[in-house]
């Protein structure tokens, strides 16, 4: 089977079962998905929801949050993890975007790279979600799924998005980043599928009989 014809049929089934993509992070605006992505670095989206209620009603907006103490959002956001980290970069982002951006969350990838905490899929997941411009968020999660469907010999998340998008229809992307996390967390987990049972698995490779080894990113 080529890989256009592995990517055609990991398409057909993740719309036969995931036909909706609701965005698993809870928010009400551009800016609080954004923080609410950048708390969801090494934790659940289940976790994050719990915390984000507390932290937004405190403050919603830049323009609010920039005000509050860095103690007093580590506070709030802790079981998230990596608290010191997370809570500066909320402080610091926020002033920037009241300084610079006019409390607005700019629609530009790159200048959303350079705000602090805010990597290239925190950005892209926020450009995509948020302002529904075409992205392809690719995390280690993805990156294992496309390696283990065939999709990609990338060595690095950043290699597997390049090959993920010649795959792939520009107007999927958005939508084929959320399906791929749903279809990880529900049939093709890390230490359950190991490539050769779920269903994408065995119908791109049905003769594989040992587990797949990945390549870490």
């Amino acid at each position: 089977m080529l890989k256009i014809e592995r990517s055609e049929l990991v398409s057909k089934i993740l719309d036969k079962h995931y036909p909706e993509t609701p965005v698993p992070l809870d928010h009400n605006s551009v800016y609080t998905l954004l923080i609410a992505v950048l708390l969801s670095a090494q934790c659940t989206d289940e976790r994050v929801n719990k915390i984000t209620p507390k932290l937004f009603k405190m403050a919603a907006s830049p323009e609010k949050m920039s005000k509050i103490p860095q103690q007093k959002i580590y506070d709030i956001i802790k079981p998230c993890g990596l608290g010191p980290k997370k809570s500066k970069a909320i402080l610091e982002l926020s002033k920037i975007l009241v300084s610079k951006f006019n409390g607005e969350v700019p629609k530009d990838i790159e200048e959303l790279e350079k705000l602090p905490g805010v990597g290239h899929k925190t950005a892209s997941v926020v450009i995509s979600q948020g302002f529904g411009i075409p992205a392809f968020p690719v995390d280690t999660h993805i990156h294992r799924l496309a390696q283990r469907w065939g999709l990609t010999k990338g060595k690095n998340v950043l290699q597997t998005e390049k090959d993920l998008k010649k795959l792939f229809p520009i107007e999927e992307w958005n939508k084929l980043h959320l399906q791929i996390i749903f279809w990880g967390r529900e049939y093709c987990q890390a230490r359950e599928c190991f490539g050769i049972q779920c269903e994408i698995c065995v119908s791109c490779f049905p003769d594989r009989a040992k587990p797949f080894i990945h390549k870490k990113p």
